[in-house]
């Protein structure tokens, strides 16, 4: 079984209930879970039956026990996790949208454990060992400048022990923040353009492409997207595979959804789900929790990618997509979808009928 490492900041996710604005929940009850990019990536793996291990730097109190708790519960790998007397636990307010209402999304992470742990303070030795992919998101380096040294230190300590690296872009323009001299679209540009020459993997959409590489279709491109997966490995000849999620946002509890997997030495784009040899999205009229659906899709890759009868290209983007589609219909940023379920929706099974 394939080893996939994780690297990024967990986080406490405070929910209000149903579908309340910040003002009804409050003062009252919050729903918390545990949420974070990578986190959230190694839990869905783990959860699959895949071997996952998430590295963090938490403070050393009860919340954080009840966090890696949580993890080690799933079948994810805490050994690397780091404990601390300084910083604390970063945490994210969420305010679900319904119908043309967006979310709404609140960050209190500012002095996080991991983002002021130093690049030495972790073994990477040990870390990388047996290992043989690594995953860091856009997230990472957004949140503090000590966190960006990390991730490239990560990233460079992964790719000389020849791991596969995957990099998930998750643009998040409410971070990047920590060079007030550059807009967060500027110093996430900047340092993800550092960041890339050791990417493996490239995951992101049309936009994180855009915004922070600068990448756009070429002009009467007759196929933007395969032009946009082609420039990107041209600028970063180490990538190999380009995935995209497909999201067409018609409200914030109806979208339509598919995935996308660029193959450069094939140079081959597969789409999913496909419909008598068609793409066709899924239609998610009725979105219990849309946060995590771009997690599940990156742990559904990485899990298919590492599993011999799910690595070919078409059935590895569809696994990905599938499970991104269930993600949708659970709340919290963890996927609790099995591998059973994903195949069945890969096959069609999509009427979500009672099993008796």
């Amino acid at each position: 079984m394939s080893r996939i490492i994780t690297f990024g900041e967990i986080m406490g996710r405070l929910a209000t209930p149903g579908f309340k604005r910040f003002q009804q929940a409050m003062p009252g009850t919050l729903e918390i879970t545990f949420a974070g990019a990578e986190a959230t990536v190694a839990a869905s793996i783990a959860y699959l039956g895949g071997e996952a291990a998430f590295v963090t730097t938490l403070p050393d109190n009860a919340i954080a026990d009840a966090c890696v708790a949580n993890l080690r519960g799933l079948g994810v790998d805490t050994r690397h996790i780091l404990r601390t007397q300084e910083g604390r636990m970063g945490l994210y307010f969420l305010e679900i949208g319904a119908n043309q209402r967006a979310g709404n999304v609140i960050y209190d992470r500012e002095g996080a454990s991991v983002a002021i742990t130093p690049p030495e303070a972790y073994d990477w030795a040990a870390i990388f060992a047996e290992a043989e992919w690594f995953l860091i998101s856009g997230i990472t380096p957004a949140i503090s400048r000590n966190a960006a040294q990390v991730a490239l230190r990560a990233m460079r300590e992964a790719s000389q022990r020849e791991l596969k690296i995957a990099c998930d872009m998750n643009f998040r323009s409410k971070l990047w923040r920590w060079e007030p001299s550059c807009s967060p679209r500027e110093l996430a540009s900047r340092t993800m353009k550092e960041l890339m020459p050791y990417v493996d993997l490239f995951i992101g959409g049309r936009e994180d492409a855009s915004e922070m590489l600068g990448i756009q279709p070429s002009e009467g491109a007759a196929d933007p997207l395969l032009d946009v997966a082609r420039q990107i490995v041209v600028q970063y000849p180490r990538i190999r595979r380009v995935a995209m999620t497909l999201r067409e946002g018609i409200s914030a509890t109806h979208n339509n959804l598919g995935g996308l997997l660029y193959d450069a030495g094939l140079d081959q784009t597969f789409f999913a789900p496909l419909r008598d040899g068609s793409y066709q999205p899924y239609q998610i009229t009725d979105i219990v929790d849309r946060l995590g659906g771009g997690d599940a899709f990156t742990a559904g890759l990485l899990f298919a990618l590492t599993t011999p009868e799910l690595v070919e290209p078409s059935t590895a983007i569809s696994f990905a997509t599938a499970a991104s589609c269930l993600a949708h219909s659970i709340k919290g940023d963890f996927n609790y979808s099995t591998r059973a379920e994903i195949e069945a929706l890969m096959g069609g099974a999509a009427s979500g009928r009672v099993r008796r």
